[in-house]
């Protein structure tokens, strides 16, 4: 008999937590890596948010709360939606979750049957395919290359949708391309799916804060109509720095929340009550942090983009949002690097630039979309210079 549930067959391990892992044991061996395979901020936390988890520690609200969060953190994050998105949710239509990740596999697994298909556009990040694939459920992969933007177009939804159906999950901006979708792209979206009531939405918006000289919107403020199918997700780690805190959530129709709730009883439970604590102070207090760290992210695309094409065989399109760049690199594959290594695959690229000159980042293959690679740039500039320093290098040294 296997010890090893069959389920786990049908997923991989995370592909930026490992290349992550492997980066940090070259470190540990003495080698000299920078990192921009993690989409995490190298900022801390703001004070005020680190401020008022510490008072919540003193006033001992150390106890478990209700699963789906404090009453005050839903209508915190109620207001949120509220204020940002002019979506209105009740409290009861919020559930808090340990990160975003939690939100998504809550969702899929609470409502996905074996053989229900769920539309993901690519690329995409890592994790949607597998989850959909956990919950036994079938991923849809819809390419959408360069030349459309990397977003998907209405004729490609129409076409992707069938009667088994179930979701579609929309990232905006994307992880990994930073790409972003207009208001006016999302009608088009929306106008496919009030066509098709079957198919319920998952609208991924943890990078909403993020974004460069595009107005951010998402789908149920577009269309409201589609608001009693849709998941409208987003979360603190990417805008306030708190991706150790773990806070993600979502708001939704009371039916889903109290499914989502009911498969999160019995596996996390609540998130801590201390980062619930923080995540209020987040969401209510002072927002001048969010928009410092969003001018210096906009400078590091910049300084990226132009020195990635700079690199002989890379074109690198300037993203709308988010902290990564997603290059292509199909002009240098089939070449030999100086090291000696075939780069006959984006992996391949990423193994050698790793191993030759130390900079780690993550394959495009990892995010469905082959050819690319993608680099964080949410660490310094000092850093940044440095590792597109030595892209450029490696990219010159390919014969």
């Amino acid at each position: 008999m296997n010890l090893i549930a069959d389920r786990l067959d049908r997923i991989s391990p995370s592909l930026t937590i490992a290349m992550s892992a492997k980066a940090r044991a070259l470190k540990a061996e003495g080698r000299d890596i920078i990192s921009l395979a993690a989409g995490e901020p190298d900022f801390d936390t703001p004070r005020n948010v680190k401020d008022a988890a510490i008072a919540a520690i003193e006033r001992g609200e150390t106890k478990y709360t209700d699963v789906a969060g404090t009453m005050a953190l839903r209508k915190a994050v109620a207001e949120k939606f509220r204020r940002d998105n002019n979506i209105d949710y009740t409290p009861e239509e919020i559930l808090v979750a340990t990160g975003g990740k939690q939100v998504i596999f809550d969702a899929l697994v609470a409502t996905i049957n074996p053989g229900d298909e769920a539309i993901i556009p690519a690329p995409c990040w890592v994790s949607y395919p597998d989850i959909v694939a956990l919950a036994e459920g079938k991923p849809v992969i819809v390419p959408c290359g360069p030349n459309q933007g990397f977003r998907m177009t209405p004729e490609q939804l129409e076409a992707a949708i069938t009667p088994k159906t179930k979701w579609l999950i929309l990232n905006n901006p994307s992880n990994p391309t930073g790409a972003g979708y207009s208001a006016e792209e999302l009608k088009g979206l929306a106008e496919v799916l009030l066509r098709h009531p079957d198919v319920w939405i998952f609208s991924d918006d943890i990078y909403e804060k993020l974004t460069y000289g595009m107005q951010f919107a998402t789908l149920v403020e577009v269309e409201p109509r589609l608001k009693d199918r849709t998941v409208t997700m987003n979360g603190c780690s990417k805008a306030y720095a708190m991706t150790g805190w773990r806070i993600g959530f979502a708001g939704a129709p009371v039916k889903l929340i109290k499914a989502m709730d009911k498969l999160q009883s019995q596996s996390t439970s609540n998130t801590s009550s201390i980062s619930q604590a923080a995540a209020i102070e987040a969401l209510t207090g002072p927002q001048d942090s969010v928009e410092a760290m969003r001018v210096v992210y906009q400078r590091r695309r910049d300084l990226v983009v132009g020195m990635l094409n700079q690199a002989e065989g890379i074109r690198c399109p300037t993203p709308e949002g988010a902290f990564y760049v997603f290059p292509d690199i199909r002009g240098c594959l089939g070449k030999v690097s100086a090291g000696g290594r075939k780069i006959d695959s984006d992996e391949d690229f990423c193994l050698a630039l790793l191993e030759e000159e130390g900079v780690a980042a993550v394959h495009g293959a990892a995010f469905m979309f082959p050819g690319h690679f993608r680099i964080s740039y949410a660490t310094s500039d000092e850093a940044l210079t440095d590792a597109c320093t030595r892209i450029q290098r490696f990219c010159a040294g390919l014969r």
